[in-house]
């Protein structure tokens, strides 16, 4: 994933819920837009998602790329890629 589709607004954190098993590292990293559930699994944050969104893949401003960028390469399990 580039800066500059990060920087343009255009890069959401897809979230596999299949592979995660709710350890909360990104939710440490990523706070402001995602928490976790019941169970420890992270989720978008109230207000995060628009209408029409997946909750899967939350969408990351720019002033949080490089969490992002860390959140990804430090998941033990995958569960997180950025996509455009």
């Amino acid at each position: 994933m580039s800066a500059r589709d990060i920087m343009a607004g255009t890069v959401r954190l897809h979230i596999d819920w299949t592979r995660c098993d709710g350890r909360g590292l990104c939710t440490e990293l990523l706070g402001a837009v995602i928490e976790r559930d019941e169970w420890g699994y992270p989720i978008a944050r109230p207000g995060v998602l628009q209408d029409g969104d997946s909750p899967s893949d939350v969408p990351i401003p720019p002033r949080l790329s490089d969490a992002a960028r860390d959140a990804e390469a430090l998941c033990p399990l995958l569960a997180l890629r950025l996509r455009r």
